[in-house]
């Protein structure tokens, strides 16, 4: 799921202030702790084969996050794809892989412990 800034509805519109809001953006419920992740990927990265050996071939964390510049696209276990830009918000739930269309930057928060786990298996196979 992902929204455009001037998708999002706004609550709140007062001189100085903009307040937008989008209800149920993915569910957190069953989850512990929660990381902040600023990660940043060269155009044409594409981390899919650094997934292989996880359940599904694929990232088992949903994430919650903001293109802070760039094109990112999540790709699902359907084969299904979907293109997130600048200024866009995002939700990755479990099942995914991603790919950088250029070069990007991306804000996110993820369950610590389930998205630590994939971070380790990445790094395994990146042989560190």
């Amino acid at each position: 799921m992902r929204i455009a800034r001037e998708d999002i509805p706004v609550r709140i519109d007062v001189p100085g202030a903009t307040a937008r809001q989008q209800a149920d953006f993915g569910d957190v419920s069953g989850y512990g702790r929660m990381g902040a992740e600023y990660f940043s990927f060269g155009a044409g990265t594409d981390i899919t084969e650094l997934l292989h050996g996880l359940e599904g071939d694929a990232c088992q964390s949903p994430h919650w996050g903001y293109v802070v510049d760039g094109r990112i696209t999540a790709i699902y276990q359907n084969g299904e794809e979907e293109t997130s830009a600048t200024g866009d918000l995002f939700y990755w739930p479990p099942g995914h892989s991603v790919r950088a269309e250029e070069d990007t930057d991306i804000v996110m928060f993820s369950p610590q412990e389930e998205h630590g786990r994939v971070i380790d298996h990445v790094l395994s196979r990146l042989g560190g």
